[in-house]
């Protein structure tokens, strides 16, 4: 299955791109629960939760999702937030620049549904708590993108492990001229970072 042109082009230059020693460091207890799920045959589910499951936390499910499917690696990707509020207008702008693409459903225009291929059913994409009955309620790990939730949610109920990859949140350049590129370097950090992940997965 081939990516959309756009997303594949895209996708070279993240995986060309450094991931600093310090988050290698950070990244590999993400790196060894995936590693110790694929070992054991076992289901590989990821949630991404942050404060308001509206960027950061949208754009790691997102290229999560993303960088296991190019790596071959089988997973359910998910994401929720301490509160609900919607998948910010400025990051839908911003994955759709890298090459995907995202529509609004026709019958819940606050879902978004983004393809990465015309063969593959997309993904939906939209704000909600994480522990939102389409999330998995057990044996998952509970991967923490921001400060705010990582302080504010010190358990997740049913998760198997907790993993801190906290991120600066790109919000900081909401209504200025500096958005779309703030925006833009924020997701090009953590769709790097997802590639990285799950191109040590043996």
């Amino acid at each position: 299955m081939q990516l959309f042109p756009n997303l594949q082009t895209y996708v070279e230059s993240m995986k060309s791109r450094e991931v600093s020693p310090q988050r290698k460091e950070r990244l590999q207890a993400l790196i060894d629960f995936v590693q110790a799920r694929v070992d054991a045959d076992a289901p590989v589910v990821l949630q991404f939760i942050c404060t308001h499951n509206s960027r950061r936390s949208q754009f790691a499910q997102i290229w999560a999702y993303a960088a296991a499917y190019i790596h071959g690696v089988a997973i359910s990707s998910l994401s929720g937030g301490t509160e609900v509020t919607a998948f910010h207008p400025n990051a839908i702008a911003s994955v759709k620049r890298s090459g995907f693409e995202v529509e609004p459903e026709a019958k819940h225009p606050s879902v978004h549904l983004l393809s990465i291929s015309a063969e593959m059913e997309p993904l939906r994409v939209y704000s909600k708590r994480y522990d939102d009955p389409v999330n998995q309620q057990d044996d998952f790990a509970a991967v923490m993108t921001c400060s705010d939730a990582d302080q504010n949610c010190p358990f997740i109920p049913g998760s198997a492990a907790r993993i801190a990859l906290n991120y600066e949140d790109p919000k900081v350049s909401d209504g200025t001229p500096h958005e779309s590129a703030t925006y833009d370097a924020r997701q090009a950090q953590i769709a790097s970072e997802m590639l990285y992940v799950f191109a040590q997965i043996r």
